[in-house]
């Protein structure tokens, strides 16, 4: 989603405005499956991809194969392979790309809090408005409106269906903040979970807010931490523009999340941390270095630019370059010699 600029906000450069528009467009489901335009791995160290391809008997522009399950278990039968994940993305020209995670032996595991158990939900009102609010956003991708305004610490969509739904956001958030705490921690709906965290990042006080998002950013249930992720990320936007406010973000769990097998988490996670490292970003940068470098150049390497951006934004900070110097080497294609860089420095220290 492109981030709008109101007076003094309009302090974003233009890859982080480009990577708004590209993540927001790679949400879109296709209505019928496609033929493999490309095939991303992540994860990889010792197992190779040709292994991986050869078990699933895949390659690019084949059919997409029926059955999700049916090919992590095949790729769970190989040597080295602990735990597979694949997603598919769609659509770039009628064709879906294959984001294919590994997790091997030995590899960094993220473990997640254990499913909640609680009964409290949401108002039925506020469940129907949440998908109102969901169909709206497809509606609006449709017709091309996907530019949204995260100054304010919560997102304000352009298109005015789904800008009015989130506005009511606001005055729930305001009204009910104890109910929306206790159905992100307690529920065990995760649907329940996944709306509380999308709806609480609307709450008047930011700051408290943080934290309960920070914990979901441990909950079982990927669309509970994609969202959170979401909320989180435009609070950090907040933070970036008002210091005066006091709202500490912390990194660390972003870098984490970084090294899971999930796809939203790593790329909710670079998104966010592109946020926190655009300015005073060493701390964060530094915990990207000792925890997850790899895991950022290989996602700056992928051949679908809408999921390359914003690792590769982080890698060339990580290697030390401007922001116009990124942008430089982003749209002359230079991606090997930003990673080159940023990988030297870790061979040199």
């Amino acid at each position: 989603m492109v981030l709008s600029t109101r007076g003094s906000k309009a302090r974003h450069n233009g890859l982080v405005r480009l990577l708004g528009t590209l993540v927001f467009s790679a949400s879109l489901v296709c209505a019928q499956a496609p033929r493999i335009g490309q095939i991303e791995f992540y994860g990889l160290h010792k197992v190779s991809e040709q292994k991986l391809l050869h078990a699933l008997s895949l390659k690019v522009g084949d059919v997409l194969p029926p059955s999700k399950g049916e090919m992590e278990d095949q790729l769970e039968d190989v040597s080295g392979v602990v735990k597979a994940r694949v997603e598919a993305v769609c659509c770039e020209q009628g064709k879906t790309a294959l984001f294919i995670g590994i997790e091997e032996k030995g590899a960094p595991h993220l473990d997640f809090h254990t499913p909640p158990t609680g009964d409290t939900t949401l108002p039925p009102e506020i469940v129907e408005m949440y998908h109102d609010f969901l169909e709206a956003v497809r509606e609006a991708a449709r017709r091309g409106s996907t530019a949204e305004d995260l100054t304010d610490g919560h997102s304000l969509m352009a298109d005015p269906e789904a800008r009015a739904l989130q506005l009511r956001f606001m005055d729930f958030a305001g009204a009910h903040w104890p109910l929306l705490r206790e159905v992100l921690r307690d529920s065990a709906d995760e649907e329940q979970r996944a709306m509380a965290a999308a709806i609480i990042g609307y709450a008047p006080n930011k700051k408290e807010a943080v934290n309960d998002l920070e914990a979901a950013l441990q909950d079982p249930d990927d669309a509970v931490r994609s969202n959170a992720l979401r909320s989180l990320n435009a609070m950090a936007v907040l933070a970036r523009l008002q210091p005066k406010l006091k709202i500490e973000v912390s990194p660390t769990w972003f870098v984490e999340m970084l090294n899971s097998i999930v796809l939203s988490d790593r790329t909710r996670a670079a998104t966010a941390l592109v946020t926190l490292t655009e300015r005073n970003g060493a701390a964060a940068l530094q915990q990207i270095r000792e925890r997850a470098l790899d895991s950022v150049v290989e996602m700056a390497q992928w051949k679908d630019l809408r999921y390359a951006l914003p690792a590769f934004i982080l890698t060339g900070r990580l290697a030390g370059m401007t922001e116009p110097e990124i942008q430089k080497a982003w749209t002359e294609g230079r991606r090997q010699d930003v990673v080159d860089i940023a990988l030297g420095g870790r061979r040199k220290k």
